[in-house]
């Protein structure tokens, strides 16, 4: 009688955004795009709400879910290829941080 072992099943795939699963290694050169360092860091925030797409860098770096994250985008934008488009998407989903961006120039 031969008693034979279950394979592993090694994990293929990895998250980067909430319901975004790409192949194991992929991630990895995802993040060597210029300003995407990032990418896969933040598994629960939903593909819409990240502002990399805009500033060239990936679609899943510049999270901005939230008041506190679109700020740290704001900081970061620097990095991207675009910078400008950082700051449009963070403006145009917190209209808020622009006005206050405004009041402090004058």
């Amino acid at each position: 009688m031969v008693i034979r072992k279950k394979k592993e099943t090694k994990k293929k795939t990895v998250t980067l955004a909430k319901g975004v699963k790409v192949k194991k290694g992929v991630e990895e050169r995802l993040r060597s795009k210029p300003g995407s360092s990032s990418v896969g860091r933040y598994k629960n925030v939903s593909p819409k709400d990240f502002a990399g797409k805009a500033g060239g860098s990936d679609k899943f770096s510049f999270p901005i879910n939230t008041l506190k994250r679109a700020r740290n985008a704001l900081a970061r934008a620097h990095f991207a290829p675009n910078p400008e488009g950082i700051r449009r998407a963070v403006y145009s989903k917190y209209p808020a941080l622009k006005k206050r961006k405004e009041a402090r120039s004058k």
